[in-house]
């Protein structure tokens, strides 16, 4: 059985190629992300930032970031590309961060490595009233036949039910919205082999082992592809954004009004007064109105024919 650990920590050790061969996020993308809208001011706290690939569209909006990353050979490639954000070397079960200080957390390609237990709570208390979540990944469409080919080369990618189901259960957010895009990432002979061997599922494979899998690729490669004008590799990017819950109110302290000992004394006092002796406010915490339409996610199914495939023979 594989180890997640080893799988979590494997990118440091590829970085170079993982910067090379990982496809980038578009500037509309970003934009949902941060909340719908083209605009910049956010304080935006990236999980997981790796090489600064959505780091550096979520920065050409405007906003504010300050990424993150348990690797710090992964976060060395993100200051070279992105001088001026600042940036930690941390993991998402403990955040460098005050109390409700960010309008956005997000986390690209990087939310199922975390420890939920401790992550989720965490990412809960830094983000401002009204704030959110925002999780995105690529994953290959496998509706295009070469895809699908190369898909079992590599072995299946995760169902996303599956990586978003911590999220989803989780009571400290509202259910998510979701948004899919389509992106394309142009890949020759070289950055095909970048794109796999940063995968964690290869890296972490047996020397012996991985130069066959690396070999099988090749050989789908020069059978599909274009030699060096290269080929596009389709993926479907799936999107989600929840909203943090407002936080619950302490309870307050013994002796005070509203502690349930003085309203229980309150409520058999035979002086019957008109209004009690305390004041209850009610009310919710701000909500931000979205102007992004939800879109459905395409199903994936292999007899797909309301698009055009292309095999790029």
């Amino acid at each position: 059985m594989s180890d997640p650990l080893l799988h979590a920590r494997s990118f440091g050790q590829v970085v170079r190629a993982y910067d090379r061969g990982r496809p980038t996020y578009s500037r509309d993308v970003a934009a949902w992300l941060g909340g719908g809208e083209q605009r910049g001011g956010l304080t935006v706290l990236e999980l997981g930032a790796g090489t600064g690939r959505l780091t550096e569209q979520l920065v050409a909006l405007g906003h504010v970031v300050h990424a993150t990353d348990p690797d710090e050979q992964m976060l060395g490639v993100l200051r070279e590309r992105l001088p001026g954000v600042r940036t930690s070397v941390a993991g998402a079960e403990e955040l460098p961060a005050a109390d409700r200080g960010y309008d956005v957390v997000v986390a690209a390609q990087a939310f199922h490595w975390f420890d939920h237990e401790r992550a989720l709570p965490e990412i809960a208390r830094v983000l401002k009233p009204g704030g959110h979540l925002s999780l995105v990944w690529h994953q290959r469409d496998v509706r295009i036949p070469w895809v699908r080919k190369l898909s079992r080369i590599l072995g299946p990618e995760h169902p996303l039910d599956e990586l978003t189901r911590p999220l989803a259960d989780s009571d400290l957010f509202d259910d998510a919205e979701e948004h899919t895009a389509k992106h394309w990432q142009v890949l020759d002979r070289e950055s095909i082999l970048d794109y796999v061997g940063s995968l964690s599922s290869v890296s972490t494979l047996e020397a012996a082992e991985r130069e066959r899998l690396l070999a099988d690729v090749l050989a789908l490669y020069d059978d599909y592809g274009r030699g060096m004008d290269g080929m596009q590799l389709p993926y479907l990017t799936s999107c989600f954004r929840a909203r943090v819950r407002p936080l619950a109110a302490p309870e307050p302290a013994p002796g005070h009004p509203g502690h349930p000992e003085q309203r229980a004394a309150a409520e058999i006092d035979d002086t019957h007064q008109s209004d009690p002796p305390w004041t209850v406010t009610t009310g919710s915490m701000p909500r931000i109105e979205d102007e992004v339409t939800k879109a459905p996610r395409p199903s994936v199914a292999d007899d797909d024919t309301s698009m055009l495939l292309i095999d790029f023979r």
